[in-house]
């Protein structure tokens, strides 16, 4: 363990001085709003590198930092496969859904399901977001920081919880989305150069690639297992990822959000790309510091740790602090997002749509901020009972909690975007009792999972699910007599447009990249 003395005079002048700059940003950022504008979408006014470094900042907090490096240290690249992989269903958003998105002009996703199968789907969607945001987001991204901050101090998890917190807080009332993503920005920079550096400096101390290469197994290289691997078998990964994929990357209203908030559908589709090139580098900057940390100190007894073991060993004081205030920042910017995304919902979908449709631009700040307090509160509970699950590590943690939270809402997208005969019915009956079997068999699988049955891997068992839910969807929809409800004409009208040639050429050559990637490591 890290403890806090190891941190110097200087750790500590660079770990406040970070701080003290991020707040001036978010500060800055809250002045840039327009007087009397939206918190929540930046005035539509985000360019492509807005939101790909949202995006991208968004989804390193909670698995691309600690959780990565710990599955590097256990098992190699294997789990880049959540890194890699993504790029076909983030193709997915930028020319599947995006257009839909921006099409309908929506703020929220349940508005727009809203106007697929009418108020009664996006009221129960508002619900059921607000309830994986505050589980997938809030909770597991507290857990992560609890789990880096109780390393370097020893404090308890609840404590380190409202520590992330109250820091995340601060950005979400003041500046809204628009804080949010330009503190990404700068944060996903110094990320980069941090993480950068653990690799160049571990690799240096080792003596070169060929060195590590040399002190790890040879199936630590390779992205496809066999399917007797335990953690990592091939065949869940390919059936069971694309169930969160699609769900994460394509309807998930925090990773969505900065989408949503694009200046044009083409900056929203570059953004898209620019999220997907920088996914690559999840393996080499997250992934590769934990196995170098395995070729260096095979011997570490908790692979959680790998990360900051780095840290500690190869960097000189100084560098440790502003390590330590990236990797808090990190964990900032997607709690601080989550936030943004539950407030969104909640003020938007619930309070003004159904309880004070006449809210004045005022009310709907001041509920958004008080939203915002109570989902903090809640997740810090909701972290701590995650912090009791026993046999897993840290990165399989945060992916079999997603799996059991991705099947309902993906299958209501997929069929209601590709099939026009999902009725409102069929939407409701998986948004309600679907979800209810999705998370009961994930509350059984992490924590009563009975000892005589047969224990499924859980992307497995999450595609399972998803398969049973639009079985059951394709059912209710071929029986159900009523007629189609009046925002499925509108909302069947808003075509996917055309993407340009910048466009198409960029993600023709991620593609082709990616590809590659795969049969190099396999």
């Amino acid at each position: 363990m890290i403890e806090a003395k190891f941190l110097e005079g200087l750790d500590w002048g660079i770990l406040i001085g970070y701080f003290l700059i991020l707040f001036a940003i978010g500060i800055w950022a809250s002045t840039k709003r327009k007087k009397g504008s939206s918190l929540f979408l930046a005035e539509r006014s985000l360019r492509w590198y807005h939101i790909g470094f949202s995006m991208w900042g968004t989804n390193v907090g909670p698995s691309m930092l600690i959780a990565s490096a710990s599955a590097g240290f256990t098992t190699g690249i294997v789990s880049g496969n959540f890194a890699w992989y993504a790029f076909i269903f983030i193709c997915m958003l930028a020319f599947v859904f995006a257009p839909r998105y921006l099409g309908s002009k929506v703020s929220t996703l349940p508005e727009f399901m809203g106007k697929r199968f009418g108020q009664s789907t996006r009221n129960i969607l508002a619900w059921y977001t607000m309830i994986t945001v505050l589980i997938s987001w809030l909770a597991l991204t507290l857990f992560a920081g609890g789990v880096l901050i109780r390393q370097v101090f020893d404090i308890p998890m609840w404590e380190s919880a409202l520590i992330l917190l109250a820091i995340s807080a601060f950005f979400t009332m003041l500046g809204g989305l628009k804080a949010v993503a330009y503190t990404n920005v700068y944060q996903m920079l110094l990320l980069i150069f941090v993480s950068a550096t653990i690799v160049i400096a571990g690799l240096y101390k080792l003596g070169g690639i060929e060195e590590l290469i040399a002190r790890t197994p040879e199936d630590y290289w390779v992205l496809f297992r066999p399917n007797s691997d335990v953690d990592f078998p091939w065949l869940p990964i390919i059936l069971g990822y694309p169930i969160s994929g699609i769900w994460f990357w394509c309807t998930d209203q925090s990773m969505v959000q900065p989408v949503l908030a694009a200046k044009s559908l083409r900056e929203g589709q570059l953004g898209t790309n620019f999220t997907g090139w920088l996914k690559i580098l999840d393996v080499p900057l997250y992934i590769l510091p934990g196995i170098i940390c395995f070729a260096l100190y095979p011997t570490l007894s908790n692979p959680d740790e790998a990360y900051m073991t780095m840290v500690q060993n190869l960097f000189p004081a100084g560098m440790v602090g502003l390590v330590l205030a990236v990797l808090t920042a990190a964990l900032v910017s997607t709690i601080g997002s989550a936030l943004n995304a539950l407030s969104t919902v909640f003020t938007m979908d619930i309070y003004v749509k159904k309880f004070n449709p006449q809210a004045s631009n005022k009310e709907i700040i001041r509920m958004g901020q008080l939203v915002t307090v109570v989902g903090a509160v809640i997740s810090v509970a909701i972290c701590v009972a995650i912090d009791s699950i026993q046999g897993l590590n840290l990165f399989n943690v945060f992916q079999s909690v997603l799996s059991f939270i991705a099947p309902p809402m993906a299958a209501v997208f997929v069929m209601g975007v590709f099939w026009k005969r999902t009725t409102r019915r069929a939407a409701n009956f998986t948004l309600t009792l679907g979800t209810l079997i999705s998370i009961v068999t994930g509350v059984m699988y992490l924590w009563a999972w009975p000892a005589e049955l047969p224990k499924p891997h859980f992307m497995l068992l999450s595609f399972y699910i998803w398969v049973l839910l639009v079985i059951c969807m394709i059912a209710i929809s071929l029986t159900d007599t009523t007629k189609p409800e009046a925002g499925t004409s509108y909302f069947n009208k808003v075509e996917a447009a055309k993407a340009g040639k910048l466009v198409t050429t960029l993600w023709v050559a991620l593609i082709i990249v990616m590809i590659g990637l795969y049969i190099f490591f396999n």
